[in-house]
């Protein structure tokens, strides 16, 4: 009976060790408990002409426009223009009240008529004392051979002498009060000028041939004169043949932007029947909006919001002709403040080896030293004198490669991104006609790892 139960033992541990090698076999082989591949978008590493763009929203505005102020308060009593005219240069555009400055022209030229009278009289005071002095000087000669002959006395050769200094001092008196009064003649004229002056500028005129692109003041109004103070904007005068595109580029972005880029504009206005039009970048601006100059100024700008420098494009008229229709009277496509989008053609390469952007991801390997335990100095075991230190080195770009439904990390280099095309150039790592992992963007960029095992994601059928 013994013999018989051990028998039995042997049999159970013969089918125990032949399930666990059959176990152990299945595993190996991938028919039990197999890791679930990850299912991924495969994509081609291909050559295609890649073109970088940098992109940004802004206003259209012309690119020569003249904000008219008054130099002189009043009340407006004729205006000849109203919004949308076209002007020449010279054209009166409206008259401001005179009737205070031509008073104080009048007045003023009294002041000038007054002043020369005064110096006729000066003159002539002149004319009155060099006779004077001519009495007095023959006076005092014939006094002099009579106190030489003894026959005065000499007090009274005194008297002759003192009224001769006298008359002297008269003529020089009389010259210095003429030159003065040329002065006053002067004066009063500079003041006549400036009030003339004054009475012109109640008249507007166009500084340019243009278009009035905003009115800003009706017939009666008041406006305050520039000469006091900040002034009345009365209108602004436009030229709409030439217009430009004022956009703000991020700091990030603005190296790349330089003079005579190409451009390709989208104006809202004209997005729903797929117009773009064409434009080169004629201004970059070298300070950032907003800035002071100071360094405190540009530290607290840069923390409460983003740096942004502006850029001018030209929209070329080429572009545009088409649009132009003189006898429907649309001799202007584009109207001051239209909103617009703008792709700016910074670099351009023809036939270079590129992935979709989303397959390229940055991943940081650092080592962790251990937390070192101080149990000398009585702070008790377990004590941490030293923290965790990640050595953390540089980011490096890599690229997910399918190796036969295995990925494969392989690092990479990059060059230019074309935003539209949702590419990216390779300089270095891959070659022509690879098969990469190119989505979903979270497997890619958080959890796909080296050796994983991958599978194509089945596209989803629309119902």
């Amino acid at each position: 009976m013994k013999k018989k139960s051990n028998k039995i033992w042997w049999i159970l541990l013969g089918v125990v060790v032949v399930l666990l090698i059959a176990f152990l076999v299945a595993k190996k082989q991938g028919w039990i408990m197999a890791e679930k591949p990850t299912e991924v978008e495969l994509s081609k590493v291909s050559s295609v002409t890649l073109v970088e763009t940098v992109s940004a929203s802004g206003k259209i505005q012309p690119e020569v426009e003249v904000k008219i102020s008054p130099d002189v308060s009043g009340e407006i009593i004729a205006l000849y223009v109203k919004e949308g005219d076209s002007v020449k240069k010279g054209q009166l555009l409206l008259k401001i009240q005179p009737e205070n400055y031509v008073s104080v022209v009048d007045r003023f030229r009294a002041g000038v008529n007054q002043s020369r009278a005064t110096a006729e009289q000066t003159k002539a005071s002149i004319s009155r004392a060099e006779s004077q002095l001519l009495r007095a000087q023959m006076e005092y000669n014939r006094q002099k051979r009579l106190l030489e002959d003894r026959v005065i006395s000499q007090s009274d050769f005194e008297t002759a002498e003192t009224n001769l200094k006298i008359a002297k001092q008269d003529v020089e008196a009389s010259k210095s009060n003429y030159e003065a009064s040329k002065f006053g003649i002067s004066s009063a004229e500079a003041a006549l000028k400036d009030a003339s002056e004054n009475l012109r500028k109640t008249n507007i005129y166009a500084p340019m041939n243009g278009i009035v692109s905003k009115l800003a003041v009706e017939l009666g109004e008041r406006v305050v004169g520039t000469s006091q103070m900040a002034g009345t904007e009365l209108l602004r005068i436009a030229d709409l043949n030439n217009m430009e595109v004022r956009v703000n580029v991020n700091e990030n972005d603005i190296i790349r932007v330089g003079l005579g880029d190409t451009v390709i504009v989208d104006v809202d206005a004209y997005s729903g029947s797929g117009k773009k039009f064409k434009g080169l970048v004629t201004q970059v601006a070298n300070t950032a909006n907003g800035a002071g100059g100071s360094l405190t100024g540009a530290t607290s700008n840069s923390t409460e919001s983003v740096t942004e420098f502006e850029v001018r494009i030209k929209i070329l008229p080429s572009s545009y002709r088409e649009l132009i229709d003189l006898r429907k009277g649309k001799k202007y496509p584009f109207k001051p403040g239209m909103t617009a989008t703008v792709d700016i053609v910074t670099a351009t390469k023809p036939s270079v080896l590129s992935v979709p952007i989303s397959a390229v991801t940055t991943r940081v390997e650092g080592k962790e030293k251990d937390k070192k335990p101080e149990d000398e100095d009585g702070m008790g075991l377990g004590a941490v004198t030293e923290e965790a230190e990640v050595k953390k080195e540089k980011p490096k770009e890599i690229v997910f490669i399918n190796d036969k439904g295995i990925a494969k990390k392989r690092e990479v280099k990059t060059g230019i991104t074309d935003t539209s095309a949702g590419l990216i150039e390779v300089t270095s790592g891959l070659k022509a006609n690879e098969e990469i992992i190119s989505g979903p963007f979270l497997e890619v960029s958080k959890k796909l790892k080296d050796g994983d095992k991958v599978i194509k994601k089945k596209a989803e059928v629309k119902k």
